[in-house]
């Protein structure tokens, strides 16, 4: 029989969970992330290396670093948005149409300022050089598929493939069908 009276975490973190563990006056256990922990034999130390295979101060130390890192990239992508903005201008006049030029030129920097930096520029013209190659939607398609988007970043180059080509709507109808 077991000792130990299985209980279920709510929402939380490590902490919450060894504090949920703690607040009992019976051994308790509960899974958390996959890992049993064990109010008799957890503490905040031992508790973070099952779970994440470092010790709260180690983890707490590479969470510094790692946002250290992300706010580097961060700043050095916005440093970099003048040239790449001249870049993507450039890559986009010679893909789309004359009329689409000066209406790419003026979303450039929005997108590339924006959540994705950029990226749905270059999936955004993928799609509309094949469209306007003569490629059918049924060849297209797998392009937008594979490119990885979430739900809000394929809405966005749909959004974008209906802006600047003159297939787009049709490519992005036949695509959401």
């Amino acid at each position: 029989m077991n000792k130990y009276k299985e209980i279920e975490f709510g929402f939380g973190n490590i902490e919450s969970a060894i504090k949920e563990l703690k607040s009992h006056n019976e051994l308790v256990c509960g899974s958390f992330n996959g890992q049993m922990l064990y109010s008799d034999i957890d503490d905040l130390d031992s508790a973070y290396v099952k779970i994440t295979g470092k010790t709260k101060a180690e983890f707490d130390e590479a969470e510094r670093i790692r946002h250290e890192e992300y706010e580097e990239q961060q700043r050095k992508h916005k440093e970099a948005i003048p040239e790449l903005t001249k870049e993507w201008i450039e890559k986009g006049n010679a893909i789309l149409g004359e009329k689409y030029r000066e209406l790419w030129a003026k979303c450039v920097p929005v997108r590339l300022d924006d959540l994705y930096q950029g990226m749905e520029l270059g999936n955004c013209l993928e799609i509309v050089e094949q469209l306007n190659n003569g490629k059918t939607v049924e060849e297209v398609k797998p392009l937008i598929e594979n490119q990885g988007h979430s739900g809000m970043s394929f809405g966005l180059v749909c959004s974008m493939v209906k802006s600047f080509c003159d297939r787009g709507e049709e490519f992005v109808n036949y695509t959401r069908s």
